[in-house]
């Protein structure tokens, strides 16, 4: 099997039948831990857990902990660890770089980028984005977008939470410099290659599977003219999903997804293929 199975989202399967709480790193440690209130309340009050049942605890570092209900109070749950288990990062980082779509939709992109297994994902401001984000805003925007990932962490079962960044110019974030092995822009352009087109010229060039990818998609309207010649410039090679015109959410879900699955495709990387170490278990 090839070690890019799994592509974005290399993870072992799910328990779907144990239901599923988040902590962060420092609160997933020791013997027993303790869910948040919030998570309490729902836990008491809507899934009616009692004593002895069993949940699942994931910390978003990789960590995924089998849990007991060892006490359930009338505002708190403590959770006895039974096994803890550690599922690699994917081979592959994925860093999806979107510009700042207005409201709701901007909530979506992210909830989706969490259940593909990004690793990172940037909202960038740019010429014609509708939704303007000031400094005072930034930072409860990103607590929100957290908040949402977390959710769609504990349906999904993914061990793995993106990391999601204060919004900033589109120059700003070219500025910083950042490395990727490939990066690709969602474009209507003429000339535009499908990701696989990429990938495999990547692995002629290269004789290896790309270990960190970004894909950048604009607002509605797309990116200007002067905004495509910068990201091209600065590395973007441009892409096609097809010859419809796409809305800003379905353009980075669709993108996500076909990066997924061409991850996934042996034939992109024919000398990769060698067996993909399970995730490390501790009891």
């Amino acid at each position: 099997m090839s070690p890019i199975a799994g592509g974005l989202n290399r993870l072992a399967a799910p328990n779907r039948s144990v239901h599923r709480f988040f902590l962060p790193p420092q609160q997933a440690q020791g013997a027993t831990v303790t869910l948040s209130e919030r998570d309490a309340h729902h836990a008491l009050r809507v899934l009616r857990l009692r004593r002895g049942d069993a949940v699942t605890v994931l910390d978003g570092m990789g960590n995924e902990l089998s849990c007991e209900v060892l006490e359930a109070g009338r505002n708190e749950v403590l959770l006895s660890v039974k096994q803890r288990r550690f599922t690699p990062p994917p081979p592959c980082a994925v860093t999806l770089v979107q510009a700042v779509a207005k409201g709701k939709a901007m909530e979506l992109i992210v909830q989706k980028a969490a259940e593909l297994g990004a690793h990172r994902v940037v909202p960038v401001l740019v010429e014609r984005s509708v939704a303007q984000i000031g400094d005072e805003d930034a930072a409860r925007k990103v607590e929100k977008w957290e908040a949402i990932a977390i959710e769609s962490l504990k349906q999904c079962g993914s061990p793995w939470l993106p990391k999601i960044d204060v919004p900033c110019a589109l120059k700003d974030f070219l500025a910083r410099g950042a490395k990727f092995d490939l990066q690709f822009v969602a474009s209507l352009h003429e000339g535009a290659w499908h990701p696989r087109g990429h990938f495999q010229d990547f692995f002629q060039r290269q004789n290896r599977a790309p270990e960190s990818v970004a894909v950048w998609v604009g607002p509605e309207g797309d990116f200007t003219p002067a905004e495509m010649g910068k990201l091209i410039a600065a590395g973007g090679r441009p892409i096609t999903l097809g010859p419809r015109v796409l809305r800003c959410e379905t353009a980075a879900i669709a993108c996500l997804a076909v990066l997924n699955y061409e991850l996934q495709d042996p034939e992109n990387f024919p000398a990769a293929t060698k067996s993909v170490a399970p995730g490390r278990s501790e009891t």
